[in-house]
């Protein structure tokens, strides 16, 4: 995909995704804090629980994106293209087993408008990073990803990754909402 039109699609899917994202926090305080049967995380801690995903992601991306500029500013030639299909999967829940880190589990006590916040702050650091490498310069910089064996992945992508990770949770928390409202 060129690298333009990856650009707009993740700015389309960042936003739709926040969107439906920050529907999640109006519910009533029973149905946000509502523990699923089979022991998984309540609606509040899922939400929780992608802020802190964000959060260790936006750390590499930050970091990727200066050095990513830096070369670009060195005169390294951007790539015109980028794929974001190999990351596809990352947004089904059943497509592979998850084992995320002890440092990404919601701890529930975070207070629901600063998860909200949180979110709100997260997108748009995203957003402006993504007019920061406007011009192609995410593909300069390569950074491992070990879940499902992706190897070596660009900026572009490592952004795709946070909002298929989110779209993941958004199935997840329509299943917990069914289960609370039977």
């Amino acid at each position: 995909m060129k690298v333009s039109d990856a650009i707009e699609k993740i700015r389309r899917d960042l936003v739709d995704t926040l969107e439906q994202l920050d529907r999640w926090f109006d519910l009533p305080a029973g149905s946000l804090t509502y523990k699923p049967r089979d022991g998984g995380w309540s609606i509040r801690e899922v939400l929780e629980h992608i802020t802190l995903t964000n959060h260790f992601l936006m750390i590499i991306i930050r970091k990727g994106k200066e050095k990513a500029l830096k070369r670009y500013e060195q005169g390294k030639v951007p790539h015109g293209e980028t794929d974001l299909d190999r990351l596809a999967s990352i947004a089904r829940p059943d497509a592979f087993s998850w084992d995320r880190p002890e440092h990404m589990e919601p701890t529930g006590n975070v207070p629901v408008e600063e998860i909200r916040a949180t979110l709100h702050k997260q997108q748009k650091q995203c957003l402006d990073i993504l007019d920061a490498l406007s011009a192609g310069q995410g593909t300069l910089y390569h950074v491992r990803m070990s879940v499902q064996n992706l190897g070596k992945i660009d900026l572009y992508q490592w952004m795709y990754f946070l909002v298929q990770h989110q779209k993941r949770h958004l199935v997840q928390l329509e299943k917990i909402l069914q289960e609370w409202r039977r």
